[in-house]
């Protein structure tokens, strides 16, 4: 049998035991099946538009907050919106920002986290006080100010500032570019545990450049961290895309996501309750569940965990 069979057989063998370890955390499976249900739920909006021939922002004003329907399971908005279907493509948006804004503030978060603990010195020293910067600032405040920024001033056209996507595009920035500390500081804390190994001393001594050595002998090993922490961050940011459209600072109407949704019914909590619910249970599912989620895997990752 080949080394290389040998590899790949015992790198399955390190997934089955992962796998094995985190079926037994009960609550890491139950939010696994919820966050798939979920993710079926909001993949259904086109079809069920398509199926019931519903347009989710298409006003009509004589059907406004009619209850359930055959034609309109949950009934309909403040501004005869099918509130189903805009709460599917809601999830969509703030699945996706969620999911994309971890991934690119997660890896500037990894990139600053290796350099500075595999170089160290003066590299460690001025990217981690950049990063204590970044912790030190005022959060919310911090992101309200960078969503009230006015796109057209930056050179984009008017149509384009006041588009969905702008809107889109601009929380996912936005979040991004303050959401990468936490990793930073777990990467480049593992790093320093890594990078005093045996082999990646004897790769540095038989002269492998820094670069390969971060993506061949430090990121492989660090990975359990960071997927976990990847998985913990997407909650809080579907939180935090919440939070800055409930505020008018997100996804511009009449785009839903759950978040403008929860905010465009906070004056109607008295006369139709429900359309604050709905969101409002959503979003709260959700980031309960990708936090359960995340406590599963940190347990199916960790070697001590069948001690």
């Amino acid at each position: 049998m080949s080394a290389t069979m040998m590899k790949t057989e015992a790198a399955i063998g390190v997934w089955r035991l992962r796998w094995r370890r985190f079926r037994k955390h009960r609550t890491g499976m139950i939010s696994l099946v919820i966050l798939a249900a979920l993710i079926l739920f909001v993949l259904a909006a086109y079809p069920m538009q398509w199926l019931l021939g519903i347009d989710p922002n298409a006003a009509d004003l004589f059907s406004r907050f009619d209850p359930p329907s055959p034609g309109h399971y949950l009934g309909m908005d403040e501004a005869g919106r099918d509130v189903l279907v805009r709460l599917m493509i809601g999830g969509q948006i703030s699945l996706l920002v969620g999911i994309l804004a971890t991934l690119i503030g997660g890896m500037v978060g990894v990139a600053i986290g290796i350099s500075a603990g595999y170089f160290g010195g003066k590299v460690d020293n001025a990217l981690m006080r950049f990063t204590d910067g970044m912790i030190a600032l005022p959060l919310l405040p911090l992101l309200i100010v960078l969503g009230a920024i006015d796109l057209t001033k930056l050179g984009f056209s008017q149509d384009f500032a006041r588009s969905g996507a702008a809107g889109f595009w601009r929380i996912v920035v936005i979040i991004s570019i303050v959401d990468w500390t936490a990793i930073a500081r777990l990467v480049r804390a593992a790093t320093l545990q890594i990078r005093e190994r045996d082999y990646v001393r004897a790769a540095r001594a038989a002269g492998a450049s820094a670069w390969y050595m971060m993506a061949t002998h430090i990121l492989p090993n660090i990975a359990t961290p960071i997927i976990v922490s990847f998985t913990l961050t997407v909650g809080r940011v579907i939180l935090s895309e919440s939070v800055l459209s409930f505020l008018g600072f997100g996804i511009v109407p009449p785009t839903p996501s759950w978040g403008n949704m929860l905010n465009n019914a906070q004056e109607l909590v008295t006369t139709a309750p429900a359309l604050a619910v709905y969101p409002g249970l959503l979003i709260f599912i959700t980031v309960i569940a990708v936090n359960f989620l995340g406590d599963g895997l940190q347990h199916a990752f960790d070697p001590r965990s069948e001690r």
